[in-house]
């Protein structure tokens, strides 16, 4: 990118809606990004923006500044993990209280990720973000994989957390394989408890566990670039046995500067 601007990439926010009270704000929501993923832009030459929520019933009017607008500043968007994908975004009941999710922030990213695709910029979902491309795209998902898929193995343990590991095998002539030439399978951390059950519309399957057949990663089939992975590849860093990052963020930030006008 010698001569020319960085890319800018957009990074979702995580929501806080009630911030413990040793944090010191009480009554107000917290928006934040996990430090690892901005890292894993910038270690590649990008620059990493968190984009804010914007909502009619917040203090940023709509009449302040539009969506389009602030899809139009950045490059291409990463939706980073964190809380569940609400149940009522795919015509469900959450099962149990704690699997209620995050409704306002999914319909914040879920309106993020159509501006990017119809401003034609790429747009990539990590973990809670694959659920979230899943779901836009009409798709739904188990609540809990092993309440819903009792044959299923875990994919999260709390103790372990980013160091809890399994085995993904690549799809045959998928685009994520081709990063990986030569290469059927991988490990990769597993953090978490959803998963995509009906796949959603023009979505393909391109990686699963080894095992059980959960779904790993999706790539839309549409024009331009939407892809998600199940896995967090910001957390991998150097580590020799789990599958590279790299190649991940290279073909991202390919389709980022292809969309540069």
């Amino acid at each position: 990118m010698s001569g020319a601007r960085p890319l800018r990439i957009g990074l979702s926010a995580r929501l806080l809606h009630t911030p413990p009270k040793e944090l010191g704000f009480p009554g107000k929501t917290l928006q934040y990004l996990e430090q690892s993923v901005a890292h894993w832009i910038m270690s590649h030459g990008a620059l990493a923006y968190m984009m804010p929520t914007i909502s009619a019933d917040l203090a940023v009017e709509r009449a302040a500044i539009s969506m389009r607008e602030y899809v139009a500043a950045m490059d291409g968007l990463v939706l980073q993990g964190g809380a569940d994908v609400s149940p009522a975004g795919y015509g469900e009941e959450p099962m149990r209280p704690e699997w209620t999710g995050d409704r306002v922030r999914d319909l914040y990213e879920i309106e993020l990720l159509w501006e990017f695709v119809i401003q034609g910029k790429p747009v990539l979902g990590i973990c809670r973000g694959m659920q979230l491309i899943n779901v836009a795209c009409g798709g739904t998902l188990y609540q809990d994989i092993l309440e819903l898929n009792p044959g299923a193995s875990a994919h999260r343990d709390e103790g372990l957390y980013d160091r809890f590991h399994h085995e993904i095998e690549l799809e045959p002539g998928s685009a994520l394989a081709a990063l990986y030439p030569g290469q059927h399978c991988g490990r990769v951390n597993s953090i978490h408890h959803q998963a995509v059950r009906k796949l959603g519309n023009d979505l393909r399957v391109e990686a699963r566990s080894v095992g059980d057949g959960i779904v790993e990663a999706i790539r839309w089939q549409g024009a331009g670039y939407l892809f998600g992975c199940q896995w967090h590849p910001e957390f991998h860093g150097d580590t020799p046995d789990l599958l590279g990052g790299g190649p991940i963020m290279a073909q991202f930030l390919a389709a980022a500067k292809a969309s540069v006008r």
